[in-house]
């Protein structure tokens, strides 16, 4: 089954509402959007698929990256960034957001947020990698972005009583589009089991990434990528899909010891930037030789290298070694990654932790500029299922939060300006669901064939099994979680099918090096005439973005 342009087999709705703007997602980039709409007197409502502090955000350990102490600079965050991202960065954005990041911290800060301070008062700066400098701000030693959602949850808590509706365990089926394509609202799964539908002139995608297109994932269960299929399924721009950042070190469990439904437990790459190393049982150091900042490298070369090594001794897993530490630092810097560990019968501060690579972030999503919009009118993307040129082929870490921050505040200071009449709606054609018996079997391939390393033969094995799985016109949660994930899933493959080179966190064994002739993005679109995929020069930044 191909990507499909079109819109899932539903019933009829059951109840229809009207508004100034829906926002799909509640982390950091949602609650950023909701305040300044919310602010300018707009009709709001918010949907969101779990609780709703149920986001990434909430998860999310390593930090906010900020030029913050007088011996670092804009330029260095911004140079760190643009190595990082191995060529694909766009340098305009990365400029505007590097310089954006101080003040946004502020902001969060007279909003609430409490940050950890040094011993001196001032904040304490963490240094992670691929990163020259001490520059990541952290709240809580590891609980940083728990501080972010708790901060921007209770900030517009009082919204919901003054024209903003939030919608709980609520399901996106859809974006609705008018006659001309423009987005005109959702379709939605409620609690209760009823589809409804929020017309809306500007609808604002914030539903984080898809961690859950494979088995082992830094992300929560909600990170099934329903905003990018979506966004696919109306027509809008995907770029950059094909560079799914592994995180070195998510702690291992031996498949025998698994709890069913358990998270993966990130170990944090500041653990590494507190001297954490990578060896495995025969205490051969992972990363000495491979790279000048060893265990400090961007993430894309850790992942990498531990896959080598992995596939080179027969190993199922390997370790890092904080034993250095001792009790005071892991209690006083990493309280829950401490915690977690020990819950799964591991003690950090007497033995190395079990560690292999599992899926993170997302570097590619629905085309974006930094306010938001996306190649489709009245159609916005903000956060990790946008792309707006920030991570190019490789994020670097701690910069998706703070993107996160600024381009959410953009987005709703826009759209607060005005957003003019929805238009009505007008059906696609169906495109059919996903059985839910079908989500194991499209992980597994993902894991085997379009993971940290891949090549033609595994490609194409993925796509065929991708292409052979079971459809069905019942709409549930558990066959929108697996049409979700395959839809993700196949953009990811036929992307890197295309991509035949390895830059940043696509690696290609059978095409190792990066090569200049794929210094550009891949653009990938649905139409009634197909699917549509575009390689579009560096020197092209709007790729189309409406206006």
């Amino acid at each position: 089954m191909s990507l499909r342009y079109g819109e899932l087999p539903t019933p009829g709705a059951a109840w229809r509402r009207t508004c100034d703007v829906v926002i799909v997602g509640t982390g950091a980039a949602g609650l950023s959007v909701l305040r300044p709409v919310a602010l300018a007197g707009l009709r709001v409502e918010v949907v969101t698929r779990g609780g709703l502090t149920e986001s990434a955000t909430d998860w999310a350990q390593g930090g906010l990256a900020a030029v913050w102490d007088a011996t670092d600079t804009l330029d260095s965050h911004l140079d760190d960034t643009l190595v990082a991202g191995a060529g694909l960065c766009d340098p305009d954005i990365v400029a505007d957001v590097v310089a954006a990041a101080p003040e946004a911290i502020r902001d969060l800060a007279a909003l609430g947020a409490t940050f950890d301070l040094a011993s001196g008062g001032d904040l304490d700066l963490h240094r992670e990698g691929g990163h020259s400098a001490r520059r990541i701000i952290h709240a809580g030693g590891d609980a940083s972005g728990h501080e972010v959602e708790r901060t921007l949850t209770e900030a517009t808590a009082w919204l919901a009583r003054d024209g903003v509706r939030v919608n709980e365990h609520t399901r996106l089926v859809d974006v609705l589009t008018d006659g001309s394509g423009a987005a005109c609202g959702v379709r939605v799964l409620d609690p209760d089991g009823d589809v409804g539908e929020i017309l809306a002139p500007a609808v604002v995608l914030a539903t984080g990434g898809a961690g859950q297109v494979w088995s082992l994932t830094t992300n929560p269960a909600v990170a099934t990528g329903d905003g990018i299929a979506a966004a696919l399924r109306a027509g809008a721009e995907v770029r950059d899909i094909e560079f799914t950042q592994f995180h070195p070190t998510l702690l291992w469990i031996d498949p025998a010891d698994r709890r069913p439904g358990d998270r993966g437990v990130l170990i944090s790459e500041a653990v590494r930037g507190e001297g954490a190393f990578l060896r495995d049982a025969a205490g051969r150091r992972v990363m000495r030789g491979v790279h000048p900042q060893e265990d400090l490298a961007p993430r894309d070369v850790v992942s990498a290298a531990m896959h080598a090594h992995l596939q080179r001794h027969g190993l199922d897993h390997l370790l890092l070694d904080a034993t250095g530490f001792g009790a005071e630092v892991w209690e006083r810097h990493f309280p829950s990654i401490l915690r977690l560990c020990r819950e799964r019968g591991v003690d950090p501060v007497a033995e190395p932790i079990p560690v292999r690579p599992g899926a993170h972030y997302l570097c590619g999503g629905i085309a974006a500029d930094l306010d938001g919009r996306t190649s489709v009118p009245g159609l916005y993307a903000v956060g990790e299922s946008a792309s707006t040129g920030l991570h190019g082929a490789n994020r670097l870490a701690s910069n998706s939060l703070t993107e996160a921050l600024i381009s959410g505040a953009r987005c709703g200071h826009l759209l607060s300006a005005g957003v003019g009449a929805a238009g009505r709606p007008v059906a696609r054609r169906w495109a059919p669901l996903v059985d839910a018996s079908e989500l194991a079997g499209v992980r597994e391939a993902m894991d085997a064939w379009v993971g940290v390393s891949r090549d033609a033969d595994g490609l194409a094995r993925a796509a065929s099994e991708l292409e052979a799985v079971t459809t069905t016109s019942r709409l549930s949660p558990a066959n929108l979680d697996a049409t979700s994930v395959h839809t993700v899933a196949t953009a990811v493959t036929v992307a890197s099918e295309t991509r035949t080179e390895s830059r940043g966190c696509h690696r290609r064994s059978d095409h190792p090096e990066p090569d200049a002739g794929w210094l550009g993005r891949l653009t990938l679109r649905t139409s009634v005439r197909g699917v549509h995929l575009d390689h579009v020069a560096l020197g092209d930044r709007t790729d189309r973005i409406s206006a």
